[in-house]
């Protein structure tokens, strides 16, 4: 009887630690889950900044085919269309609600190239250099972008890089401290065993290596746990924020999930062999405090 009763609180003790590893490290990997999609949404506004090249009414389509290559096949190019003037009237008739070209009697619009950059060209820098490069053409007449909601983008997005790897940083050192109290805990109640092992004559390794498993398998079932409830968040974020879907790359997700499980591994296995050491380096006295 009394050792059924034991054999439960043993098995309630370890469940009470896979569960407090596997909620410290959901909380790690919903950081990594803002980490990886600020990161995304970063790059997604920037992939939907670009510039206008305006085309004279000269341009050829030869020039204009040389041009559209030429800009596609560049690596600072995501997607470059052309816009006719036809094209670019009906738009704006629809955007006025009105038929000005009736009023007018012409269409006084240009025809053009609307191109997107890849997010790491997205910068003052780099457009300036693309300006000056595409300008030289003799039938471009302009090139058309916003210098001030590029700079805006760019320095909100350095700005929320730093403050959340700040508290990233923060918040790996409290997982970390919260994770190594939970494993000494469970530890602690096994002191006088430990200890009495190491009187017998049993070696500190052959004393630590249960311990030090038995970490590394709570780790990694906690670090699964994490994985299947950071899955289930996302799986209801998505459902509620559809967008959210755009922005999700499955390769960064797996090595996010993979990421939880190491650090679970490794914090456990390390905090056990960590505690194991301190008590056998205890006086047996001491272990009564």
């Amino acid at each position: 009887m009394a050792s059924t009763t034991l054999s439960k609180k043993t098995l309630t003790s370890q469940i009470t630690v896979v569960i407090s590893l596997a909620l410290v490290l959901f909380m790690l990997g919903l950081l990594g889950l803002i980490v990886v999609n600020a990161k995304q949404l970063s790059n997604h506004i920037k992939e939907n900044v670009g510039f206008q090249i305006v085309l004279k009414d000269t341009t050829s389509q030869v020039e204009l085919d040389l041009l559209k290559q030429e800009i596609s096949s560049s690596p600072y190019t995501k997607q470059a269309d052309y816009i006719s003037k036809d094209v670019a009237a009906k738009k704006l008739q629809q955007d006025l609600g009105e038929d000005f070209i009736t009023f007018l009697g012409y269409n006084p619009l240009l025809s053009s190239l609307d191109v997107k950059l890849n997010s790491e060209y997205a910068n003052i820098d780099s457009l300036a250099l693309f300006e000056k490069e595409i300008l030289q053409k003799h039938f471009v007449k302009e090139v058309i972008y916003h210098k001030d909601m590029i700079q805006q983008v760019n320095s909100n997005a350095r700005i929320i890089s730093i403050y959340i790897l700040v508290f990233s940083g923060l918040l790996l050192i409290v997982a970390i401290a919260l994770i190594n109290n939970t494993i000494r805990l469970s530890i602690y109640s096994k002191r006088f065993l430990i200890r009495t092992m190491y009187l017998v004559g049993a070696t500190q390794g052959f004393i630590r290596k249960p311990f030090i498993f038995k970490g590394i398998r709570q780790g990694l079932i906690a670090g699964l746990l994490a994985g299947f409830l950071l899955a289930g968040f996302l799986v209801l974020s998505t459902k509620y924020i559809p967008d959210l879907l755009q922005l999700q790359d499955p390769n960064l997700l797996a090595i996010l999930f993979v990421c939880i499980m190491i650090l679970g591994i490794l914090i456990s296995g390390l905090s056990a062999a960590i505690s194991v050491r301190k008590y056998l380096r205890l006086k047996t006295d001491d272990l009564y405090f």
